[in-house]
């Protein structure tokens, strides 16, 4: 066991020396993350203008169904994705278990609901200020969503990043159908959480610090999206 000293100065000569397997790690995490995110924004985004726009027998328990999801504990999903992707799963054909693309896939199961509920929630505030001009017009579904997207577009940006935020910390499904293989399926978090059991925690704070850099980027990212937007409705 290292003392703490010394971790931290290990850990600092890790992050400036750009280790290669730091370096992997995090270039596997980020890969991961964007693409669990990209596809949660282009299946999460439409359904949730769609719920904000619509109204339908059933909507209201789509919502709460929706709503209730954004707390998903992450090892069930972890395990749902497993039961999918094993060999004696509807999946299991796909060999994707222990790849990324499982892992990609559970992040998706995870960060979809929450792109859904809070894009809804915007785009519902939204189109309470279009809806009558929408309806005398007598603009199309599909085109009044569209414009409603568009408008929201800096709004849905942080929604994006909330995604990012949540999926890039996540460790208990990534883990569970990632299989934390070195070089093969190990990020960030699965990384920590194996190099802090065995001691090595020079490599665990390296990429805690990274991580949390991350963070703070992230939250930089979502004050200069809401200040742009803010100028953007004084103007």
């Amino acid at each position: 066991m290292q003392d703490f000293g010394s971790a931290f100065g290990l850990a600092f000569e890790l992050i400036v020396g750009f280790d290669t397997d730091l370096l992997a790690i995090v270039g596997l995490s980020l890969r991961v993350t964007f693409a669990a995110l990209l596809i949660s924004c282009l299946i999460g985004l439409p359904i949730g203008a769609a719920l904000a726009v619509s109204s339908f027998p059933g909507r209201g328990a789509l919502v709460v169904t929706f709503n209730t999801m954004m707390g998903l504990p992450p090892v069930v999903v972890g395990l749902l994705a497993y039961m999918m992707l094993s060999n004696a799963g509807p999946l299991g054909v796909l060999k994707l278990l222990y790849t990324p693309g499982a892992m990609v896939i559970a992040q998706t199961i995870l960060v979809t609901p929450i792109v859904v509920a809070l894009s809804r929630q915007m785009i519902e505030d939204l189109n309470k200020e279009y809806a009558e001009q929408f309806r005398s017009l007598v603009v199309p579904f599909p085109t009044a969503m569209a414009a409603l997207l568009w408008d929201a577009r800096f709004a849905l940006a942080t929604v994006a990043l909330a995604g990012f935020g949540r999926a890039i910390a996540e460790v208990g499904a990534v883990m569970i159908v990632g299989g934390n293989i070195n070089h093969v399926t190990r990020v960030m978090t699965t990384a920590i959480a194996l190099e802090t059991s065995k001691g090595d925690l020079a490599l665990a704070l390296a990429l805690g610090i990274i991580l949390l850099i991350i963070a703070m980027a992230v939250n930089a990212a979502v004050q200069g999206i809401n200040a742009k937007a803010r100028r953007n409705a004084y103007a």
